[in-house]
């Protein structure tokens, strides 16, 4: 997650409370997403970043998780992501994102 990223979420974060934001992340990589994950529930786990340090206990969830994706208007999921749950390994992003969402998240 670049700096100014992790810069926004932690003023969100600031502003309307951690317990009242969700994150929704779109990464096409297990390790990608469940890094994502970690440094917006956990901090940066690289210490680089803004979130360096910074626990924020978000909850955080792939677009493709079943819990979003019900969300998610019909067609514009059909529009916009569902091609890429033919060419992604879907379960195993899933799992990432799930496992570091269990272990950090304070707002599940």
């Amino acid at each position: 997650m670049d700096l100014e990223n992790q810069q926004r979420i932690m003023d969100l974060a600031n502003e309307h409370g951690a317990e009242n934001l969700v994150v929704i992340l779109g990464g096409a990589e297990a390790e990608a997403s469940g890094l994502a994950c970690e440094t917006v529930s956990n901090g940066d786990p690289t210490f680089a970043g803004p979130l360096a340090g910074v626990q924020l206990g978000l909850a955080a969830y792939h677009i493709m998780e079943p819990e979003i994706k019900n969300e998610v208007d019909e067609d514009v999921y059909e529009e916009q992501i569902s091609m890429m749950e033919m060419v992604l390994e879907v379960d195993e992003i899933i799992e990432e994102v799930k496992e570091y969402r269990e272990k950090f998240s304070k707002f599940v």
